[in-house]
């Protein structure tokens, strides 16, 4: 059951990202073909201290799914309404503290921001932060359960239909010439549409009884996931913020292009971990301690690969397709070649610490590893913040990285001790090995001459340089770690005979 619950969210999540990588290109060089640089770094702006505010969740969201995997298993609906009552009495209370700090930002943001009329700003503020209410409030609960239960799918593709009649309005609503807060607010309405489909569907599915009393101690833990709540939230807020108060919204713009094309790599490999952390809660509560090392193992390497043929591919393609993307904009300076080998780098470690940190979240130790995350949070603030200062763009970027990289060997060491209980070198070994492959990958793919000077050339150039990547990778793969392919291979006929 496992298995294909695994394979309806892996599918469905492969989709979602074709359908918002194609979104993500399309909505962004309208607002900045149509409105300028100025007003897609002022949405980014917004979007990102709008943000901000997930910080009151104090990690609630992972805290909950630990509660429930155990009551999942065991199917005991009694308990499972428990501690969704819980959850949403808490949720309770942050919609209302979202709604007194999007009142504070309609008011202090025009502040922040120069260069629009402060009314043009406020009344933006508010539209954006309208659909963040409806999209997390209203049905954050609900989502939880479902990765619970290894059933993401189902938010997926609601999140689906949703994300392709927005792309469909919003280009005909530039194109018939209406100003962005038109755009903004048909968003904002096609968006709360998701919460109404999802409460829907559990109340359907699930045997929710809602006059039980909360499991208050469900979320005893909530102080202690803060810290990995807070890790989560800085790493993808804090380059915009500081971006935002010590630069300009132009350099917030040429920020959210080269992010958009690295973080729809991320989510490619995001996508083959969807559902992991359920799934290593399932076997914790069932107590198979050699499956989760066998699958741990798996997972770990089928990470680490595709990590190194995406990212190695993206440091070629990355600026061959951002002069394309951006051919005709003249309002800035978006060829900023440092900057994207730093932000490739920060992801790409990221990537790597996926499997450490699903495992150590499914085992609920967020006490045992709150202190690691706190270090990641100030890390990546103070340096970014110093170095933004005298680097601009490249700055916070750096800063980044060096909290990736602390963070990700701190849950090394901390998994192979205390939960694994395998030798830290197995960590370092691939490290060393694929760190060596990725040298070697991106070596061969810059001494490929092709002219690059439209889309199609860029494809062509791009199944080149991945399909090197993927050779490359695919032998060290077989040389290196013949095992876990010959697992993987394993795992993939059995999900397969199961849904034929």
């Amino acid at each position: 059951m496992r298995s294909r619950k695994a394979l309806y969210n892996i599918i469905t999540s492969l989709l979602l990202e074709i359908i918002q990588i194609i979104s993500g290109l399309i909505i962004p060089r309208l607002i900045i073909g149509t409105y300028g640089s100025n007003v897609n770094g002022l949405v980014s702006s917004i979007t990102q201290f709008l943000g901000y505010i997930i910080l009151l969740e104090a990690g609630v969201g992972g805290v909950v799914r630990a509660a429930l995997y155990r009551p999942l298993a065991k199917k005991n609906y009694e308990q499972i309404s428990r501690i969704i009552k819980a959850a949403e009495n808490f949720f309770k209370i942050i919609g209302l503290s979202f709604l007194g700090y999007l009142v504070l930002l309609v008011f202090l943001f025009p502040f922040i921001i120069d260069g629009f009329d402060r009314a043009f700003t406020s009344s933006l503020v508010l539209i954006i932060g309208i659909s963040t209410f409806f999209q997390y409030y209203f049905s954050i609960t609900y989502q939880i359960l479902l990765q619970a239960d290894q059933k993401q799918y189902v938010t997926t593709i609601i999140i689906i239909i949703t994300t392709i009649i927005n792309t469909f309005m919003v280009v005909i609503l530039i194109n018939l010439g209406f100003g962005i807060h038109i755009v903004k607010l048909g968003s904002t309405i096609i968006f709360i549409i998701r919460p109404i489909l999802l409460n829907i569907y559990v109340k359907h599915k699930y045997k929710i009884n809602s006059k039980v009393l909360p499991d208050k101690t469900a979320i005893n833990q909530r102080w202690d996931g803060l810290g990995h709540h807070i890790a989560y939230l800085l790493h993808n807020n804090t380059d915009i913020t500081l971006l935002t108060l010590f630069t300009n919204t132009k350099e917030v713009s040429v920020y959210s292009v080269y992010y958009m094309i690295v973080s729809n790599i991320k989510k490619i490999i995001i996508i083959f971990s969807t559902g992991l952390e359920a799934s290593f809660g399932n076997m914790i509560a069932q107590g198979e301690k050699e499956a989760i090392n066998r699958n741990f193992n798996m997972i770990e390497f089928l990470i680490f690969s595709l990590s190194t043929i995406l990212f190695t591919s993206t440091a070629t393609l990355i600026l061959p397709f951002i002069s394309i993307y951006t051919n005709g904009i003249t309002d800035t300076n978006y060829y900023r070649p440092l900057f994207a080998y730093f932000l490739i780098l920060a992801e790409a470690i990221y990537c790597i610490r996926i499997p450490y940190n699903a495992l150590v979240l499914a085992a609920g130790h967020y006490r045992q590893t709150r202190n690691g995350a706190f270090a990641e949070a100030l890390i990546n603030i103070l340096l970014s913040l110093i170095l933004v200062i005298f680097l601009g763009l490249e700055g916070v970027v750096i800063g980044t990285v060096v909290a990736m990289l602390f963070r990700t060997i701190q849950y090394a060491f901390y998994l192979s001790k205390n939960i694994l209980k395998r030798n830290i070198y197995e960590f370092i070994r691939k490290v060393i090995i694929y760190l060596f492959t990725a040298v070697v990958i991106i070596l061969i793919n810059n001494m490929i001459n092709v002219g690059v000077d439209s889309y199609i050339n860029w494809i062509i150039l791009s199944i080149i340089v991945t399909l090197n990547a993927f050779v490359i990778t695919t032998i060290v793969g077989f040389i290196f770690f013949s095992n876990d392919i010959k697992n993987i291979v394993l795992l993939i006929k059995r999900m397969v005979k199961r849904n034929i």
